[in-house]
Order: C-alpha cells, then structure tokens, then sequence
C-alpha cells in the first residue's frame, strides 16, 4: 500500500474532499464547503490546506464565526442532511463565537463540522495568545466549551489520530441517530506536521443515511394500539423530511384517514392544502390541530422529539396514549410512549402494511375536514391586507401573509426567533418540505440572515426569503455583505416593531409590567434601509403593506440581495389557535394582574400533571 507525505491539516482537507454522498441517483461530494475566518490558531496549517484544495473542496469566508456556522447549518437542514459544511476558525474567540451555533446543530440534530484552532499541543510557548488557562487542569483550553454541544468531540495531539478521529467524525454526522455537530479541536502546530499516510486513507468513500426497519415485537405493539384507536392523531416531526418520508406520509395518512398535525420541524412534510393535514400543532398550533389533539385517544408521533411547543407543555394531549415512531431510541421512550424505533418512512410503510385495511372511524376523519377547512377560512382573514387608508400599523400576520402570496411556488422561507416562528407555524402555506426553514430547537436570535445564506447555497435555483424582527437583524447582519460577495441573492424583509414585541406580550401575559423590551421613544430610529444598503444590499423602506405588496415582485425578481424593511406592530400577535407553554409565573402576587396570571398557571398545571 503507497503512502502519501502531507500535513495533518493537509490530509484533513484531502479527506474531506474524498467523501460522497448520493442525492437523486447522482454522486456529489458530501461536504459542499469549508467556512474559515483565519487567525494564528489556523492560518498557517488548515489555510494553505484548504487553498491548495480550493477545486474540490470550496472555502468560503464570513464576517462572523457564528453566522458562518449558522450558514453551514442551515446548508445541511435545507439538504435534509444528506450534505454539510465544515467551519474552521483560529483558537480564541473565534473558536467561542461558534459554540452558541454547536448548541443550534446540537438541539436541532444538524451535522455540521467545526475545526477550531486550539493551543499547542508541545505547550513550548503556553500561554499562547488568546488561550484561556485552567489553573487546576492542563488540558483544558476554551475549547472544551464545545463539549456538551457535540455529538462527538475529539482534541488532535497527534497527527496520527486522525485516521480514528475523522472515520469516527463521519459516522456521526451521517449516522440518522446519532446526527448532530462534530468538533475536532485541531492544535496549531499538529496542523502543521508531517507524516506519511496511507494512500487508501483518501479513496473516494460514499456514504448513505442508514433507513433501519421496526423490530417485528414493536410494530405488533403499534399496530395493535392503532387499531384500537378511535380518535388517532398523527404528528409529523423533522424526521419525516430527514428520512425523505413525505410521500410514505402523505399515502400511509390517506389510506387509514388519520388526520395530521406538524411541528415547527416537521412544517412541509405534506402541502399546506393536503386533504389530511390540519396544519401546526402546540402552542403557535392551528385550532384545527390543536382541537383535535385535546380530543385524541392516540397520539402517533412520527419524527418528533416531543418538545414542550408541541405538547403544550405535555398538557395538549395529556390523556392520549403516545405511539412513538423514532429512528432515535432517546425518542421514541419518551414521555411514556410505546416505541417503534425505525426510520420514519420504513416504519410508517411498515406499519401501514400490519394495518391492512383499517382505517380511522368516518365521523372522526369528517371532523377533522369540518375544523381544517374552518381553519383555512381563520388563515385568510388574519393575513388579509388591511382595509384601504388603515392608519394601524400592521401586524406580522398581515406581513408574512403578503410575502406569502407574492413568494414562487418553490421559494423557501427562513426565520428563526421571536413572535414570527409562532405566526409562521400557525399561517404559512407550505408547499414542500424544503420550503419552510425554521430555526425553533434552539430559537435563536441572529440566525436568520446567515440561516438564509445557507439555505441559498444548498438550493441556489429557489428563491428565499428571510423574514427577521429588528432584535435579530440587530444581533447579526453581517452576511448580508457575504452574500452580496457571493453572489447568493435574498430577499430579506425587516418587520420593525421597536424591541422585543414577542417577548413583551409575554411579560404582561405572565402578570408583568412591560419594562426593558420594547424601546422608549426617546430612543433612536434605527434607519434599517440605509445600514442594509451600506452593506451592498438594495434596499428600501416601505409604509404599509400595499406599498409592500407592490415592492416584493420586484425584489424577488432582482438578482442582488434585497432588503424590505416595514414598521410592524409591537402589541398584536394572533389570538386564533394556540396551546397553553408553561412559563413560570410568580407564586407571590403583588398586582392584580400577577394574581390572575397566577390563577391560570395553577388551572392549567393541573391539566398538565393529570396527563402526565
């Protein structure tokens, strides 16, 4: 066997570059790109790696070390992860700026591959500049901050460890179970050693998500509980579009007529207009979904992790049996569910198989038509453009309704945090599975925009739209100068409501005063048009949503990055549909309003713990 005489960082990238994946019966590799900002912890080793394989292997630069990591992430949801990115950065704080971006990929079970900088593994020169020295412990460097937010973490003493570590990092990031971010913390100087490596090291690998079948002793148990059923409930998580499930879906909830009800994650699996689908469920849930859910004898959950937006805070559906259909085993077992432990389209075939010709009783499949349909009406009238000459300012609804309207038919949607996930779960008209992304595992403020760049790279024939609230334009925008770079056009649209208007609503829902959210008037007017533009967009502010209806066809239709910004009220939120979230309220009232905040607390914590 020959042997090849490279670099560690030089054999990491050639490694790299070698895997494949199959997506649609053709080849592609499997990481799309490197995302590197360079510093001294990584400059010298993996920089002169990833250019002398710049070809096969893109590196891309960013203006921020979390945006960028936002952006791969992004790339891999928009590619149901079946592609990812890797992002490298030098020891410091621009090792630190990703971990909050590690916990997005981590909540979320997005592979992505970091490569930070880290301290000398020789420790000749400790401290170096920017290592942070643990008094009582050597080994420590700020690296290990990535640690509960990886999947797999691995530190590179010896440039002979990677021929474990790196075959270990791609079972992770492609295992369907085990999926989530990867660190390989790389140390300056093993970056810049030589060794002789195997040739075969470097052969082409092609790797595939493994689809495992249901245990036969599992799928009996399903089988049978379903049947038993009269009032079934399906709930379609991420894991339907991970698995590429949405056809298995849409077939298995027809043929036995179960009514479906989606997560935040799982928002697309079917079309918005499929006779089964009865929309969001949970707290930023239809009232159609939410109805019945409150009404089910059994819950199937396919592809969910159960958090507590889909459940209500486990009091939505408290006194329904759980079936739950998991490719992770951490999933399936939960809250007491009967586990059916399987790749969501293998398991749903399946299942569907063992049920024969059962189906859920009529009078409850017409319910569910009656309340989807009453559904569809609510959803035309909140995301209506308000009548000619309205002085209001508009509502979020209003907004996204408008984008919704005007968006092709293939254009994908990216937000993440605030009130305009829960307005988007509950009102937008998904067509396909990709064309909703939302970041609401980790609902994290600033991912919007790199989110948008992500999903771009990973479909540049779609368009997308970015909608994002002035609090997290205000957190990070960077990548709006990035994508103009690039050439990775978006249409971005700011709804201004002065502060933190979601989280506004939700001090004085919980007995609060409004205090330390919203921005006083004294405050200054941020010119939003004018700061997207500095940054190479084009960009306009726009008065109402006629002027908006009017300025989206030519946005989407222009080929730079586009930048819509619209004044947007802080107070409103939609009141239609929804679920009780437990947020802690105080058990000392001292206002009328905390006593009756409380009272409802306690009202609704009973439900809870009677369904527990």
């Amino acid at each position: 066997m020959g042997t090849l005489r490279l670099t560690a960082a030089d054999a990491t990238v050639r490694f790299l570059a070698a895997q494949q994946t199959e997506i649609g019966g053709r080849t592609v590799p499997l990481f799309g790109g490197v995302w590197a900002i360079f510093g001294h912890g990584n400059v010298a080793g993996l920089g002169p790696a990833l250019h002398a394989h710049r070809r096969a292997l893109p590196t891309f630069r960013a203006h921020n070390e979390q945006a960028m990591a936002h952006a791969a992430i992004a790339y891999a949801k928009t590619n149901a992860r079946r592609r990812m990115m890797a992002c490298t950065t030098s020891i410091g704080p621009g090792a630190t700026n990703m971990v909050t971006a590690a916990a997005v990929a981590h909540v979320n079970r997005l592979p992505v591959l970091f490569l930070p900088g880290d301290v000398f593994a020789s420790r000749r020169p400790d401290p170096v500049l920017q290592q942070v020295e643990a008094f009582g412990d050597a080994t420590v460097s700020a690296n290990d901050c990535f640690r509960p937010v990886s999947r797999f973490f691995d530190r590179i003493m010896r440039a002979e460890q990677l021929l474990v570590a790196l075959p270990a990092a791609l079972r992770v990031l492609t295992d369907p179970a085990e999926c989530g971010p990867v660190t390989l913390a790389f140390p300056q100087d093993v970056q810049t050693e030589a060794m002789d490596w195997p040739a075969e090291f470097f052969r082409k690998r092609m790797w595939r998500p493994r689809a495992p079948e249901p245990d036969a002793a599992e799928l009996r148990l399903a089988a049978a509980a379903l049947q038993a059923a009269k009032r079934p409930v399906l709930i379609a998580g991420g894991g339907v579009k991970y698995s590429g499930a949405e056809a298995a879906l849409a077939e298995f909830a027809q043929r036995h007529g179960i009514p479906v009800a989606e997560t935040q994650a799982g928002k697309g699996s079917l079309a918005w207009n499929h006779p089964q689908n009865m929309g969001a469920v949970g707290v930023t849930g239809s009232a159609a979904a939410n109805a019945l859910a409150q009404q089910a004898d059994l819950v199937l959950a396919v592809g969910t992790r159960l958090q507590d937006f889909t459940t209500g805070s486990r009091a939505l559906f408290g006194k329904a049996a759980l079936l739950a259909l998991n490719v992770v085993a951490f999933d399936a077992h939960k809250h007491g569910a009967k586990p059916l432990v399987a790749d969501a389209g293998r398991g749903l075939a399946a299942l569907s198989t063992a049920l024969g010709r059962w189906s859920a009783p009529r009078p409850w499949q017409e319910k569910a038509v009656t309340a989807t349909a009453r559904w569809h009406r609510t959803v035309e009238r909140v995301t209506a453009a308000p009548k000619p000459k309205s002085n209001a300012l508009p509502t979020d609804a209003q907004v996204l309704g408008a984008v919704n309207r005007a968006i092709p038919q293939d254009g994908i949607v990216v937000c993440a945090a605030g009130g305009l996930p829960g307005e988007l779960h509950k009102l937008w008209r998904a067509t396909d599975a990709a064309s909703y992304h939302l970041e609401y595992g980790y609902s994290c403020m600033g991912y919007e925009i790199a989110g948008g760049l992500g999903a771009k790279l990973a479909a540049p024939q779609r368009e997308v739209v970015v909608l994002v609230g002035d609090g997290s334009y205000l957190m990070m925008n960077s990548e709006i100068a990035t994508s103009v770079m690039l050439g990775a056009k978006l249409t971005i649209v700011v709804l201004d409501n002065r502060g933190f208007g979601c989280i506004n609503r939700l001090q004085r829902a919980t007995g609060g005063d409004p205090f330390n959210n919203l921005l006083p008037d004294a405050a200054p007017q941020v010119d939003f048009a004018a700061h997207a533009a500095a940054l190479g967009s084009q960009a306009q502010k726009v008065a109402g949503i006629a002027a908006l209806e009017a300025a989206l066809p030519k946005a989407l239709a222009a080929k730079r990055t586009q930048v819509l910004v619209i004044d947007t009220d802080p107070q409103t939120g939609t009141a239609e549909g929804g679920a009780w979230w437990e947020v802690p309220v105080t058990a000392a009232p001292a206002t009328p309003a905390q006593t009756a905040a409380r009272r409802d607390y306690e009202t609704n914590r009973k439900r809870q713990l009677a369904g527990a």
